[in-house]
């Protein structure tokens, strides 16, 4: 009868296997620090602004000035602030097209509830905010649970809230209930009235969102259902719920930057091609500022930076006297480079076992 007998134990030490992870972690040790803060997804985009702003500041007399600076922040504020609520959406791989509408149609809803129906100045700015949320949880519903595609699904959304807008206003411009020409009160220079408002709920809204994005489950379960919808679902996560409460949040951020702006200018106007720009600016900031539109990365800070180098360089431009032509070529090459810098930032992070 045959005994079993077992492989001699190894007496010597042991030799560690040199697989692909370990070797990726090696690399990133071995980056200087330069690479290491380039490998970060917002260090690109970083860069890229800083020589922006060091070139206009050169070439440009009058750039670094107080005045230019007040001129910069309606450049930058409100599409930092449609931009960090459109990276949650974007984080997902879907898109809100209706976003530029959203933003039209809110200021029309806040002058017909202060004027009509006599609501007090803050509570129609809730009541407002409330019905953009549920616009967004429409749009989030049709996507998540009836399947419509979130271009087809937000760009329907789109029209319709453009088409109520012209329809509510009479295509006429309005006066901003709670703004004055002459006196800037509590409320309008909280609300967008006061020089650094604006800027200061930019900051604030930043850092909150960011942190929802990073540091809560909302946030990994945005970036769960982004990167694998089908996995996520099979590890527990609700789907379906992520992805109506995002664009419950891009909206609502949407609505509230037509707030700002509105009482900012002190007027609303019904132009459609205008809140196109709008959104066309913001979801340019959140593709610069590092998100993917693929889903499964984004950043909220990014999309600031973002939104902070559209603004230096618009600004830049029109002081420079650049025709105005040229402006969104200038744009186009801007988003172009800043993808191919990406997508090479994303392949030297991948080596260096970063993600």
């Amino acid at each position: 009868m045959e005994s079993s007998t077992s492989p001699p134990a190894s007496t010597g030490p042991s030799t560690p296997t040199t697989g692909p992870a370990s070797r990726r972690s090696r690399a990133g040790a071995g980056l200087s620090p330069l690479k290491r803060f380039l490998t970060l997804r917002e260090g690109s985009i970083v860069v890229v602004t800083i020589i922006t702003f060091v070139y206009f500041a050169a070439t440009t007399p009058h750039f670094l000035t107080g005045a230019n600076f007040k001129t910069l922040l309606p450049y930058f504020a409100p599409f930092a602030i449609i931009a960090a609520g459109q990276v949650f959406v974007m984080t997902l791989g879907e898109i809100d097209l209706s976003i530029g509408a959203m933003y039209l149609w809110t200021p029309f809803l806040f002058w017909k509830l202060v004027t009509s129906a006599h609501f007090p100045l803050v509570l129609a700015v809730i009541v407002s905010l409330i019905v953009a949320a549920l616009l967004g949880a429409v749009s989030g519903y049709l996507i998540a649970y009836i399947g419509i595609p979130s271009f087809v699904t937000t760009l329907g959304m789109l029209f319709v809230l453009d088409g109520v807008t012209l329809i509510v206003s009479h295509s006429e411009q309005v006066t901003t209930p709670g703004t004055s020409v002459t006196h800037v009160g509590t409320f309008a220079s909280i609300l967008g009235g006061g020089t650094y408002s604006e800027l200061i709920w930019a900051i604030g809204i930043v850092i909150v969102l960011q942190a929802l994005l990073s540091s809560t489950r909302w946030g990994l379960y945005t970036v769960a259902v982004g990167s694998n919808k089908i996995g996520s679902a099979e590890a527990g996560i609700h789907t379906k719920l992520v992805i109506v409460r995002n664009f419950m949040l891009c909206a609502t951020t949407a609505g509230f930057v037509g707030l700002l702006e509105a009482i900012r200018t002190s007027t609303a106007s019904p132009d459609p091609s205008g809140s196109n720009t709008v959104l066309l600016q913001a979801i340019a900031a959140v593709i610069i500022g590092g998100t993917l539109m693929t889903g499964g990365a984004g950043t909220v800070v990014g999309a600031l930076i973002g939104a902070l180098f559209l603004g230096i360089l618009n600004d830049g431009l029109v002081i420079k006297g650049v025709n105005a032509n040229y402006e969104d070529l200038y744009l186009g090459l801007a988003i172009l480079i800043a993808m191919l810098v990406n997508i090479y930032i994303a392949r030297v992070r991948k080596g260096a076992g970063r993600g």
